[in-house]
């Protein structure tokens, strides 16, 4: 239990010290632009940008390639098993999708507050009434972006970049194949029904309100397939 804390500690707060850098820079870009352009316009009303959030999606996401990348080696050659480097990895994935959704979530709605024209990932989605679901929305997205992208460099690094290579080739016939179906093969009812499922399940009711429970599952369930499928590749890994 000790080298399991030891590793989670070290992946945690190896990650977190380069979150503040990720917020100093983008806070500083976005400042910079808004005076710029502000000042060439002569005013700073509608100057700004929208859903700040999808930087952290791309940060998130690279977070999950380097979370097997960097440290899959070394703690393997240090005598660490996979079922301990899964689990401090899925808690440092965790832990910083809930830090940065919780300044995420405080920034946007700050910003919102000040400037109306502002509209925050969430907030343009759901609205701003509740905060605590706007951070756990945060939170699971983060977590299931990191995800998505460990399992395809799990992918990627059990199979091979030629296998990979023809992977990928199929999820992109597997894509046109299911938007051939769409388009000619299901029926108009048919395509009908699986749309409001979706909207369901992403919270939007037909009676037009708003439902945060189902998105917030829909959310669990695919990070909970995404975590089983990485945890089965990662039993497999080899050191290479």
């Amino acid at each position: 239990m000790k080298k399991l804390k030891s590793i989670i500690r070290y992946e945690c707060m190896t990650s977190f010290k380069y979150i503040w850098i990720f917020y100093a820079i983008q806070y500083a870009a976005v400042s910079l632009i808004t005076l710029i352009i502000g000042i060439s316009t002569g005013s700073f009303e509608e100057v700004g940008t929208n859903s700040l959030e999808v930087n952290t999606l791309v940060y998130v996401g690279i977070l999950g390639v380097l979370g097997f990348k960097e440290d899959f080696k070394m703690l393997i050659q240090n005598g660490f098993t996979r079922k301990y480097i899964y689990t401090a990895t899925f808690s440092m994935f965790c832990f910083i999708s809930g830090s940065m959704a919780l300044v995420d979530t405080a920034a946007g709605n700050i910003i919102h507050h000040f400037n109306h024209g502002y509209s925050s990932l969430y907030g343009g989605i759901y609205g701003y009434e509740n905060i605590v679901m706007n951070w756990l929305w945060l939170f699971l997205v983060y977590v299931m972006v990191c995800s998505l992208l460990y399992i395809g460099i799990l992918v990627i690094n059990k199979a091979g970049k030629a296998i990979s290579i023809y992977l990928g080739v199929a999820v992109g016939g597997i894509v046109l194949l299911i938007i051939a179906l769409f388009r000619y093969v299901f029926s108009a009812g048919t395509v009908s029904n699986i749309l409001e499922f979706s909207a369901k399940a992403m919270g939007f009711m037909t009676d037009g309100t708003i439902n945060h429970l189902f998105p917030v599952l829909t959310l669990l369930l695919a990070i909970v397939i995404l975590g089983s499928g990485s945890y089965a590749v990662i039993r497999r890994t080899e050191l290479r």
